[in-house]
């Protein structure tokens, strides 16, 4: 059964550098601010620490303190909650998206791009394949920052209906940001969000924010001011997407190929 109304919540702030619990706390605040009938909340990439390579002090494993406490705020606020962690697992460190759902279901995706010239690619082992999450009846396809760059990840085979992407973008490069979120809305003929932080982080790079939500025809629904911690929310319609996509069956005459 899908909700025909999905309501959205993104939350814009400044991450404190490597210290999870202040983040935690900030997020804490947040949930307690967002519209009360939200069904998801997302949140940056790597939201806990800020986008460091610190790895060993970053790190924290899939039972360890965040994800629990996010399996503990998803319930008390019946929200699902979303956004990427640094996790340690055996030998290797990943940038791993978080989805948790209030009943406690916790699905993953590893961040595929890794950002060569920030040395993401030194630290992290990169994912191998995509993340298909079904939640109220629509199907979510969650992405992390740098690979917004990379159309061809995040084509729509008729595989989702909202693409999200977590990131730790700068503000020096937000026209990309701002031009490709609208892209891949329109190529794919579906809602995006594009959740972003703001702030200077401990390497002293700046981030404007500039986190939005945005329709299947690339309409901006809902934006955040630059350089302001914010909730934004917007309301996605199931019926107003299929119906579009109906009419304007453009996935219809997609090229065919295979992801390597």
């Amino acid at each position: 059964m899908v909700k025909e109304i999905l309501k959205i919540s993104v939350f814009q702030f400044d991450l404190i550098w490597e210290v999870s619990g202040a983040n935690r706390a900030k997020v804490d605040q947040l949930l307690g601010l967002m519209p009360a009938d939200t069904d998801i909340v997302f949140l940056p990439e790597m939201f806990s620490t800020g986008f460091t390579m610190n790895v060993s002090q970053a790190a924290e494993t899939m039972s360890g303190e965040t994800i629990e406490w996010m399996k503990q705020q998803s319930q008390k606020h019946r929200v699902a909650l979303c956004g990427s962690l640094v996790i340690h697992e055996g030998d290797l460190f990943y940038n791993r998206l978080i989805f948790v759902d209030p009943s406690g279901k916790v699905k993953t995706y590893d961040k595929r791009h890794l950002f060569a010239m920030g040395n993401e690619d030194d630290y992290f082992q990169a994912g191998s394949g995509r993340l298909i999450v079904e939640y109220e009846g629509w199907r979510i396809c969650p992405l992390i920052c740098y690979d917004l760059r990379f159309p061809v990840w995040s084509r729509n085979r008729n595989e989702y209906d909202l693409l999200v992407y977590c990131a730790n973008w700068p503000e020096s490069r937000k026209e990309v940001w701002n031009t490709l979120l609208k892209a891949r809305a329109i190529e794919n003929q579906s809602y995006v969000v594009g959740v972003n932080r703001v702030g200077v982080d401990g390497n002293q790079i700046s981030y404007s924010g500039n986190s939005q939500l945005i329709d299947a025809k690339g309409k901006v629904l809902a934006s955040a001011d630059e350089h302001t911690e914010s909730i934004i929310f917007a309301e996605f319609f199931y019926k107003e997407l299929i119906n579009f996509r109906i009419k304007f069956p453009v996935l219809n005459d997609a090229d065919e190929f295979v992801i390597k």
